[in-house]
């Protein structure tokens, strides 16, 4: 039987998961996160009073099946209108979300699989919540002093932009409930990946849901945290990846993972490493120093490389 795998997270970092998993097994399902507010999603989010469908999009987008007709309609899914109008910056493939759960109201987990129907997708999409959230972080700025100045920022897209030094984050509401199918499918797993992505809007807002927070606690899956090729994004300013991880330590106390995913590039020296080290070693995991970084594509995973990289640590637990 292949592998069930739970892939969490949003964005690219999601999809560039869901992608390499495709080379591994059928049996996935992504849980996706729902607090993103800007662009097409937040748009559709106010004037609808609906989940913000983008990052679900891309995830639905990222597993059309590998044929001519799959690469068609992923194509389609991802189609951006151009212009100053109506409809301009509006994915097409949002809009095909939104009517679907137009026409079946309160039914959001059913139109996002009646979109994978029509994709002929290779597994499933699912909300991590069924109510929209919004991001709240602590961040620090230096002052005038050159000393640290600790300010809330709000929303998802901002928090995404702003300079600081993400501190923490919260949700609102702060403890929403889960999408029922996503904590049975976390149950079932045998494998659950975690990251890689926009660390503190994309990845960490699954551990702030006290139900899957719980559901990844009780798993009898293998837990995998992928970490971030790159630390140049506005998110990941002044951080390292010993930090993010700290980061997962400090926002889920008592959660613990079975391997953490590092590209070379990220931990240089030997003191970068041993810190990594000594951060995963408080999830209770092991480290695994491979090439998953795409050559010439800065912050880019290499699909067929993370895939190795899955395939790998899935062969050794199983």
């Amino acid at each position: 039987m292949p592998p069930r795998v739970v892939a969490m997270g949003g964005g690219h970092g999601l999809s560039a998961t869901l992608q390499a998993l495709r080379h591994i097994t059928e049996a996935i399902t992504a849980v996706v996160t729902v607090a993103d507010d800007g662009g097409s999603s937040g748009r559709l989010r106010e004037q609808f009073d609906i989940l913000p469908p983008g990052d679900l999009r891309m995830a639905l987008a990222a597993l059309c099946e590998d044929t001519s007709w799959g690469h068609q309609w992923s194509a389609v899914l991802q189609h951006r209108f151009r212009g100053h109008g109506e409809l301009g910056g509006h994915a097409l493939g949002n809009l095909l979300i939104t009517a679907l759960w137009d026409l079946i109201p309160d039914q959001q987990v059913r139109g996002l699989d009646l979109v994978g129907r029509l994709l002929n997708t290779r597994g499933r999409v699912l909300p991590m919540s069924l109510v929209p959230l919004d991001i709240e972080a602590s961040v620090l700025v230096p002052d005038d002093m050159g000393e640290g100045a600790e300010i809330i920022v709000r929303g998802q897209s901002r928090v995404a932009r702003h300079s600081g030094k993400v501190e923490t984050v919260r949700l609102t509401p702060q403890a929403p409930p889960a999408c029922p199918e996503a904590l049975e499918s976390i149950k079932l797993a045998d494998f659950v990946v975690l990251g890689p992505g926009s660390w503190f809007t994309s990845v960490m807002p699954h551990l702030l849901v006290p139900e899957l927070l719980r559901a990844l606690r009780d798993t009898p899956a293998s837990r995998i945290l992928t970490l971030n090729v790159s630390l140049t994004d506005d998110e990941a300013s002044g951080y390292t990846v010993a930090e993010h991880v700290h980061a997962v330590v400090n926002h889920a106390p008592g959660l613990t993972f079975d391997h953490v995913i590092a590209d070379p590039q990220v931990v240089r020296t030997d003191a970068e490493r041993a810190a990594l080290e000594a951060a995963v070693e408080q999830l209770g995991a092991a480290l695994v120093v491979t090439t998953v970084a795409k050559m010439g594509a800065p912050g880019v995973h290499d699909t067929l490389r993370l895939a190795a990289a899955f395939r790998d640590i899935m062969a050794v637990t199983r």
